[in-house]
């Protein structure tokens, strides 16, 4: 890359992805007709698209866990991997992440992409991570392996205030616009073409976690949420906007005049009299005649049917349901959204695996810590509501056998902190366990003393 035009290249590189990026923005709030508006012409938007990015994203991001586990079956080791778990949770609520999150799935199911940026923070000492603009990333991978990301830029806009304050420079216009250039080994910043700071990766590995939404094989970027549904939705809208304005010439009907040829005082309102030529007929046109409406509502209701099949959101996803359903029926009556949601949480588990990883390394490198070895886990909660009587019976049953461990069925329950909930489990039963010895030798001094004091009244010593 030629060091010294990076923002002119930028500029003619994946142009047809960013455009893209652009019209899937555009479509997502509601700006859907093709063409412009002609004058008098009414053109009503169902966003139908909204309702099912959102939708999908609520069923992805309904709760997830991270869990880290020790490679080496060990006490020290195992200390090390609580320790680096509850490192994750703290950068996690330090940075929101769980607002974060949803917000970036949401770009992500709209554009087809999301990234992250995890760097260290020394002025506040902490891991801080954002989530970039996906329409300012761009990416470089090596030949056909497109796991093996070389290079990342990111470009941003600063206001000249922005610039004056981060950078003590004052840009040529109103904004500024930076590069950040990444590679494993080092990194360069730009402003407005400009190299203002060239120095080693102080991370060692380029800090950006790019991820698609769904992906297309062979594909690096991934394929948005919206480029099956956008046919079916600009139809619906056409076909609502027609079946509008029938309705609304039904209630202000049209007068049909054969034979006449002046109508200059035919008017349609009530009351009223024409008087017209002794052959020349006179009538209302009826728009709603021969069941017309039925047609177009048929054909409405064909498109609303095809937007929730080829969005993989059956209706029932939306918590209408013509009959009541067993838990199995309403999973198999769920099963697309299901299946679609799994194949995004696939992506997903390898995404936040390596920001953990990332966020641990900064970790390790800033504040001297040391985690050891240990595997990174993402734990789901399940997508559909779930009878916890019956679950909690089950994972009784599982770990009584000895087939899932306490922390398992945690999990699978869906208890947030784990370890925190087992080691306050252990001082609760340590604290009953030490309250019933206590009250167990209190009731025992007093057996005794009712039995010496039966004994100085009888005059009978017991035997020991």
């Amino acid at each position: 890359m030629n060091k010294t035009s990076i923002i002119a290249q930028l500029n003619r590189q994946d142009t047809d992805r960013l455009k893209a990026y652009r019209e899937l923005l555009d479509f997502y709030h509601g700006r859907q007709w093709l063409g412009r508006d002609r004058r008098g012409e009414k053109r009503l938007t169902f966003n139908y698209t909204k309702v099912f990015v959102d939708k999908i994203t609520s069923y992805l991001m309904s709760g997830i866990n991270f869990v880290v586990e020790a490679e080496e079956d060990s006490a020290e080791a195992k200390t090390k991997a609580r320790r680096a778990e509850t490192a994750l949770n703290q950068v996690y609520e330090e940075n929101n992440l769980e607002q974060l999150d949803l917000e970036t799935e949401i770009d992500c199911a709209i554009m087809g992409d999301a990234s992250y940026k995890v760097i260290w923070d020394g002025e506040a000492k902490k891991v801080r991570i954002t989530s970039p603009d996906v329409q300012g990333i761009y990416a470089w991978w090596l030949g056909d392996d497109i796991s093996r990301v070389w290079r990342i830029a990111s470009r941003y806009q600063l206001s000249a205030e922005e610039s004056e304050f981060l950078y003590g420079l004052k840009p040529r216009g109103k904004q500024a616009t930076v590069v950040e250039l990444w590679t494993d080994g080092e990194f360069e910043l730009y402003l407005d073409d400009a190299l203002i700071e060239k120095k080693p990766n102080p991370y060692g590995c380029i800090p950006f976690i790019i991820y698609p939404n769904l992906r297309e094989p062979k594909r690096f970027w991934g394929i948005s949420d919206l480029t099956q549904i956008m046919e079916s939705q600009r139809e619906l809208n056409r076909a609502m906007s027609q079946l509008s304005r029938i309705l609304e010439l039904s209630g202000n009907p049209i007068a049909v005049l054969e034979n006449v040829e002046e109508s200059e005082d035919i008017a349609v309102r009530p009351g009223a009299v024409w008087n017209i030529p002794e052959d020349a007929k006179a009538y209302l046109l009826d728009l709603l005649q021969g069941g017309a409406v039925g047609l177009h509502i048929d054909y409405i209701n064909l498109l609303y049917r095809i937007l929730h099949d080829v969005s993989e959101s059956p209706r029932a996803a939306f918590g209408g349901t013509e009959r009541d359903l067993s838990g199995v029926a309403l999973e198999i009556e769920l099963n697309p959204l299901l299946q679609k949601v799994r194949r995004k949480r696939i992506i997903r588990t390898a995404a936040y695996n390596q920001r953990n990883r990332l966020i641990l390394r900064l970790l390790e490198r800033y504040q001297g810590e040391s985690f050891g070895e240990n595997r990174l886990r993402v734990v789901w909660k399940p997508i559909l509501p779930q009878d916890l009587s019956r679950l909690v019976a089950n994972e009784q049953t599982l770990v009584q056998n000895g087939i899932h461990s306490r922390r398992r069925a945690m999990d699978e329950i869906g208890v947030k902190d784990a370890e925190g909930e087992f080691k306050q489990w252990l001082e609760e039963r340590e604290a009953i366990l030490k309250m019933n010895k206590q009250l167990n030798a209190r009731s025992t001094r007093g057996r005794e003393g009712e039995r010496a004091s039966a004994g100085e009244t009888t005059g009978v010593e017991e035997s020991p």
